[in-house]
């Protein structure tokens, strides 16, 4: 054993302790984390506007603190972006991470000194989590990749603005540095193929350990090591052991992985975002992610099917069950405060408190009633792909409310497979009844002769990759809309049918 890999497991034992005292105390340690960041905020111009120093629970802050999206909270934003200090947070923030969005254009997500220490160290303790369950530290010898946004940052009124992948790029430690991959030069390019192809030289000849990434993304990186190569990425990469991952759901990708590698390597799950790093996979024998409690972010959670009802309840962790879909609504030290993230999540623990993404709260298909949410479709597709041997790269759904004439509507899958299914109506099948047995009201629909069978249409091989590109999203943080409530995306990807 190396002396870098040992001090890893030692550091990892630390950390693992360090973090147990919060995880056995999560009601009294959200707590103190509720009250520090009202304290800190009260004299900002939002606290001193939402009345901070006379809140002492959690119901005068639901009293106080209206649960707001980005567009509602824009107006404190833009003074913060104009370089006005104090605003939502002491001071002003360190970093804008700046994202796409739909209806608002970019958005400038507020990253404070505070903040972007917790984003760092929760990167860092969940491979310290995975070292000290699995005893695996030898991958710190070797070299790691994460495929990310450009680290070139620009400036808006004095303040450093660029992708949060691209920020946290300029926080890998020293010890990392001589193993991190690929060169500067290289992660400054801003076309992603381009990019991807640079990545390919300069790692193919390398001892890769740990690659990290978006899995849509990394999987053009693994194919085009296939062909550049002629090798599996296993044979490749002999000591590739650890894939690290965020954004998407794994599992419809873990068969087109694991032909790519040409073997099962462990992964890692991560839940980071602009506005904070939220939970990992504390575990390799147990689904789902532990809520990081101790960061600096104060949790609340409305029950999705109630989310837009007029002052629908907001719990805390005391009040929270398992499978539940909640929105998760989150108040940071980087001066979010009772924000709509726009993610929906599942507890599937409360000992520890451990959630799995189940989707995003305006991403769903509900053109009947049905309210079909990601996590489902997700679960649907990993049966049919496991029943009938399929690989499937990329998909998305959408209702088709208005068929030919005589014919029912229906849920319509675009699917672009890598290996198609060993039987085509068994994959159909086994979609439809699996989304039944899931969603009562989809069940309901369905025998109630209201919608017909879901319909499947298959894309050409890259045709999602194309999509992406034609819209500017190819690469980086983004993802493919797994859902739709209307025909925006199936429209565009009309264009990559399968003849």
């Amino acid at each position: 054993m190396s002396l870098k890999s040992l001090a890893a497991k030692i550091f990892a034992k630390r950390i693992s302790k360090k973090n147990a005292k919060w995880v056995n105390n999560p009601i009294q340690t959200q707590k103190i984390v509720f009250l520090n960041l009202l304290k800190k905020a009260e004299n900002t111009e939002f606290g001193k506007d939402h009345n901070f120093n006379a809140i002492k629970s959690h119901e005068d802050f639901v009293r106080n603190v209206p649960v707001r999206d980005y567009e509602e909270l824009k107006g404190y934003i833009e003074k913060v972006v104009a370089g006005t200090p104090n605003v939502l947070w002491p001071n002003k923030p360190k970093y804008f991470a700046k994202t796409s969005g739909t209806t608002s254009g970019s958005k400038y997500i507020p990253i404070t000194e505070e903040s972007i220490k917790y984003q760092i160290e929760a990167s860092r303790n969940a491979i310290l989590n995975y070292i000290d369950e699995t005893g695996n530290a030898e991958f710190v010898n070797g070299k790691m990749i994460f495929l990310q946004g450009s680290p070139e940052l620009h400036e808006k009124n004095g303040i450093k603005l660029g992708r949060l992948s691209g920020i946290s790029a300029h926080y890998v430690p020293n010890y990392l540095q001589k193993n991190r991959l690929p060169s500067w030069e290289t992660n400054c390019i801003d076309d992603w193929e381009t990019k991807v192809n640079k990545i390919v030289e300069e790692t193919m000849k390398e001892d890769m350990t740990v690659i990290a990434g978006i899995p849509s993304w990394v999987q053009m990186y693994f194919e085009k090591l296939n062909d550049k190569s002629n090798k599996k990425v296993g044979e490749l990469f002999k000591n590739f052991n650890l894939f690290i991952y965020g954004g998407v759901n794994y599992e419809p990708y873990r068969a087109k992985f694991e032909n790519l590698i040409g073997r099962r390597v462990d992964s890692i799950e991560l839940f980071p975002a602009s506005e904070g790093f939220f939970a990992y996979q504390n575990s390799q024998k147990e689904k789902g992610m532990l809520l990081l409690l101790n960061s600096g972010i104060f949790y609340e959670f409305i029950k999705s099917d109630e989310f837009f009802n007029e002052n629908a309840a907001r719990l805390t962790l005391k009040d929270v069950e398992i499978g539940v879909n909640y929105v998760m609504i989150i108040s940071t030290n980087a001066g979010l405060w009772a924000y709509n993230i726009g993610d929906t999540i599942q507890f599937i623990s409360l000992k520890p408190f451990k959630i799995i993404v189940s989707g995003r709260i305006k991403h769903f298909i509900s053109a009947f009633g049905e309210h079909v949410i990601g996590k489902e479709v997700e679960a649907a597709m990993q049966k049919a792909i496991e029943a009938t041997g399929a690989r499937v790269n990329e998909f998305t759904v959408a209702p088709q409310i208005t068929p030919n004439t005589n014919e029912l509507p229906y849920h319509e899958w675009f699917v672009e497979f890598e290996k198609n299914p060993s039987n085509m109506n068994q994959f159909i099948s086994v979609l439809d009844q699996t989304l039944q047995e899931q969603n009562s009201y989809y069940f309901d629909l369905i025998t109630g002769k209201v919608l017909q069978t879901l319909k499947v249409t298959k894309i050409r091989q890259d045709g999602f990759r194309y999509y992406m590109k034609s819209i500017g999203k190819l690469g980086g943080q983004n993802k493919v809309q797994r859902l739709s409530n209307d025909r925006t995306v199936a429209d565009k990807l009309k264009n990559y049918i399968e003849a």
